[in-house]
């Protein structure tokens, strides 16, 4: 009796803890977009780099929401890439540029969506490239759907996008490069 007791309490513990966790990254990924998506805009037609990298910032509340120095250093710089922001350490943030290989048949295509859910789990966001109108759009993965995509969030000026099959678009690319983080300790 007593191991059925202890069983029990183990079961309900263990689901609480899961629950509270499902709910904690629900309302995460709400306020991600309802807070940081919704006010931020991209300034410059070729500012989408800087643009996500606001994003995370304001997503760890590093800067205000009216903050938009990154992109009005950046401007317009069309020979610009995620090289610009790799190991660079921003208000505490590390970023790190990944999977800098050429898109082709050999792309590792699962090593980078692990690396994607993995960050996922881990509460973070990925910043990743994807093909837009014949050029290359940066968006920010923020949760993995029940069936195993990932929706991703940009902006196009004060036009939200959306994408919610980002491994699709990155197959049919052949690959794509990603940009995650590091933070301090207790963010």
């Amino acid at each position: 009796m007593k191991k059925v007791l202890f069983s029990l309490v183990v079961l309900i513990f263990t689901s609480f803890v899961f629950h509270s966790k499902a709910q904690t990254q629900e309302k995460d990924n709400f306020e991600f977009f309802d807070t940081v998506i919704n006010n931020h805009n991209q300034l410059f037609q070729m500012s989408c780099i800087p643009s996500a990298v606001e994003m995370i910032l304001k997503y760890y509340k590093l800067v205000d929401f009216d903050f938009y120095g990154l992109q009005n250093e950046w401007k317009n710089k069309t020979d610009g890439s995620f090289r610009d922001f790799d190991n660079k350490v921003l208000y505490g943030i590390t970023f790190s540029q990944k999977f800098v290989l050429p898109r082709n048949s050999t792309f590792p295509m699962d090593s980078l969506f692990q690396t994607i859910e993995n960050e996922l789990k881990s509460g973070k966001k990925v910043i990743i490239s994807l093909p837009a109108d014949g050029n290359w759009h940066m968006f920010v993965v923020c949760k993995q759907t029940r069936d195993g995509d990932f929706v991703s969030y940009s902006k196009l000026g004060s036009h939200t996008l959306i994408l919610r099959n980002t491994k699709d678009i990155v197959k049919k690319s052949n690959g794509t490069e990603i940009m995650t983080y590091s933070t301090p300790s207790g963010m």
